[in-house]
């Protein structure tokens, strides 16, 4: 089932894997509609899905494991591993699947899913961005071109002055929305992210989704 949801060969290399969670995670992630869209709750369950799959196969030994015991079902003609491929929380972990029951039985397992796809795709988000030079250096800081781009979203001129080094900003927003994140100083571009106004989180998922799939045409 992990193949088949990021939509990739069961011999894909590690880096068409990573690849394919990109172009997935971007299509389906649920900032891509309002918050009281009713797509919202189909795109959250997509979206874990999604961030289930690659935490199986973006790991060599999850993955070993996971190809195994699907073959061995598959070979015994039963297919015990995917049979409720809907299951919002795998009762019992198959093998490569996140161990959620390893929260313990006081934590909140819906949380817990949560609270993991949302830094695993924030880690992939930085990569992204830091491909595109929307953000550079290890704590992937926000570029100049990353605040041209987020005040263009937001309908304003240029919303910053970046001063020379990385992380600081200077300067005034001038009376656009972008108040409540411009003193974001050191923060990641995906710290950033999370703070602007849902239409901008839109905008800006459907403006990398266009530039990844460009790519994936490209190569």
């Amino acid at each position: 089932m992990s193949h088949e949801i990021l939509d990739v060969s069961p011999t894909a290399t590690q880096q068409q894997i990573r690849d394919a969670y990109k172009k997935q995670a971007l299509k389906s992630h649920p900032d891509r509609v309002p918050s009281d869209s009713p797509e919202r709750p189909a795109r959250t369950k997509k979206f874990q899905q999604i961030n289930d799959a690659y935490f199986t196969l973006s790991d060599p030994t999850r993955r070993r494991d996971y190809d195994a015991t699907r073959s061995f079902h598959d070979s015994s003609g039963t297919n015990a591993q995917d049979s409720d491929p809907e299951e919002e929380i795998p009762r019992q972990s198959p093998p490569g699947a996140f161990p959620w029951s390893s929260f313990g039985a006081g934590a909140d397992p819906q949380a817990a899913r949560e609270k993991f796809t949302n830094e695993q795709f924030g880690s992939v988000f930085e990569e992204m961005l830091r491909d595109e030079g929307l953000a550079e250096g290890r704590e992937a800081q926000p570029t100049g071109k990353f605040w041209s781009l987020v005040g263009g979203l937001s309908g304003g001129a240029m919303g910053f002055i970046i001063a020379n080094f990385p992380g600081a900003l200077a300067g005034a927003v001038a009376g656009n929305r972008l108040g409540a994140v411009r003193d974001a100083r050191g923060k990641s571009v995906y710290s950033v992210f999370l703070e602007l106004p849902q239409g901008d989180k839109a905008k800006l998922l459907s403006e990398l989704a266009a530039k990844v799939f460009a790519h994936a045409i490209g190569s």
